[in-house]
């Protein structure tokens, strides 16, 4: 058993990938790269130095011709062409230990080169050293951490998840790599106690990394900015148009590549590769085999995220031949009445004049003063969707709507959809609500828990003047059997 497959993550925001995965991404790169001995590899947030180390076992294997006499050639190797920044003391010594055989490269005895000792350095080509946050206005210049959370008064306590790639401490920002690789520390929690949150940061990395103009970029991060994720937008719209990108290697269910880790929303691992210009190999995964690859553009017109099933693509397609408004257009934002999750003013009892109140696992009874929000909607008919619910797969997504009748409102748990004339529309729309094509084509949007109104985007309106079943909507657009196939394998049976 390889020692680097026992290490326990760090956390679930500084994940340590396996070797497994790791020889993955580096077989996305070409092979000419493993016998050329000017080429130099970078990890920017090594760890344990998996891909270091890998990186070195392809390079002795490449440069045997070129380089006969094996402790030359692993001189050179160590030497000239792999270089490291660690995030951590720990992951400093720890990635040191497994390159170099030893955490102290000026200690012969155990250590595999004698090139650093001949220099006086002790720490080889892995970089490390404590860096701060850069506070303007309470947050970080660089990676927005918070001064509440990580400034003065917390630096001796806690680690500082200041990033020295991100952090305008580049060692080696004057070289030039041929590949830069790794597994970048994916968020950062700010706030404080009922307000704490976590921000990605992930994308800060593979910018950063752009910047230094590599000849390829490969990294495992997570799967958000396909289509949500706070703060990503910029970043999903610079990503989607950016023809470099030549493989998306997808994993919706995060589990499969790390174990034990729950990353909502999957992961993938891509190749950014700098000559390339041209549509995207997409390459799906489900319980360790791949179930779909395509070359396609990464942005679909009429699209403002990545669609990452391959198989939905022509259902896209045909669906927005008809140029329908989208189902979105009925659904509220956040907070539709002003009241949040955690509110608990309401009595469990009905009273003269009360308004009836939806919450986080309850059903109450509220003045028509407590609503602070669209009070015109309480009069209304309207729908409730919970603003959270699974897990974003497709297979376990299941939309709970409930028919709120006149006199009603809700909290933040839940969006409105309406408000309408009737109680028969609210129905006839519940119904659609129900249909495995509804939640197919919300789940093209969604995939985390987070159901906010964007992720009805791709889902169109209809004529509720009639009911909706699933064959009926199947035959409407012109759906194949294979089509129709693949949304009732994918979506479960309504309960």
């Amino acid at each position: 058993m390889d020692i680097l497959d026992c290490l326990a993550n760090l956390s679930n925001d500084e994940v340590f990938t396996s070797p497994a995965i790791a020889n993955r991404m580096l077989d996305t790169l070409p092979d000419t790269l493993w016998s050329d001995p000017n080429a130099k590899f970078l990890d920017p947030f090594t760890k344990s130095g998996v891909f270091l180390r890998e990186i070195a076992k392809r390079l002795m294997q490449g440069l045997a011709t070129a380089i006969p006499d094996r402790q030359a050639r692993l001189d050179h190797i160590l030497g000239q062409q792999l270089y490291g920044i660690a995030i951590t003391q720990l992951t400093a010594l720890t990635a040191r230990r497994t390159l170099y055989c030893n955490k102290d490269t000026t200690e012969l005895a155990h250590c595999l080169t004698d090139v650093f000792a001949q220099q006086g350095n002790p720490d080889g080509n892995i970089y490390f050293e404590p860096c701060e946050h850069t506070f303007v206005k309470g947050r970080c210049t660089y990676c927005g951490a918070t001064e509440r959370e990580f400034g003065a008064e917390q630096r001796s306590a806690l680690e500082q998840h200041a990033y020295l790639f991100i952090h305008n401490k580049n060692p080696y920002k004057e070289m030039q790599f041929d590949v830069i690789i790794g597994n970048p520390p994916y968020q950062l929690n700010v706030g404080v106690e009922s307000k704490s949150f976590a921000i990605a940061i992930y994308h800060k990395f593979i910018e950063q990394a752009i910047t230094l103009n590599p000849r390829y970029l490969c990294m495992i991060v997570p799967s958000r900015w396909f289509a949500g994720g706070r703060g990503l937008d910029d970043f999903r719209e610079k990503m989607l148009n950016d023809r470099r990108l030549k493989e998306i290697h997808d994993f919706p269910n995060a589990s499969e590549v790390f174990p034990g880790v729950e990353i909502k929303g999957g992961v993938n691992y891509f190749l950014w590769d700098r000559k390339y210009k041209g549509d995207c190999r997409v390459v799906s995964y489900e319980n360790g085999e791949v179930i779909s690859e395509m070359t396609r553009a990464l942005k679909e017109e009429g699209a403002d995220v990545f669609i990452r099933d391959n198989q939905a693509i022509s259902i896209y397609h045909k669906v927005r031949n008809f140029n329908e408004k989208s189902f979105s257009e009925f659904v509220s934002v956040q907070t539709p009445f002003g009241l949040l999750s955690s509110f608990k003013s309401y009595k469990k009892q009905s009273f003269k004049d009360a308004v009836k109140i939806f919450g986080n696992q309850f059903i109450g009874y509220i003045s028509e003063e407590q609503v602070h929000k669209n009070k015109q909607w309480v009069l209304e008919h309207k729908i409730l969707v919970p603003k959270v619910f699974g897990n974003g797969e497709i297979g376990t997504d299941n939309i709970k709507p409930i028919y709120a009748e006149p006199n009603s409102c809700c909290t933040q748990t839940y969006l409105v959809i309406g408000p309408f004339a009737t109680e028969k529309k609210c129905r006839s729309i519940i119904r659609y609500i129900r249909t495995k094509f509804f939640h197919f084509m919300l789940n093209m949007k969604k995939n985390t828990q987070d159901a906010m109104r964007g992720v009805y985007q791709f889902v169109p309106q209809q004529d509720f003047d009639e009911e909706w079943t699933d064959e009926k909507l199947y035959r409407k657009y012109g759906l194949t059997a294979e089509e129709i196939a693949y949304i009732e394998k994918m979506v479960r049976p309504m309960e």
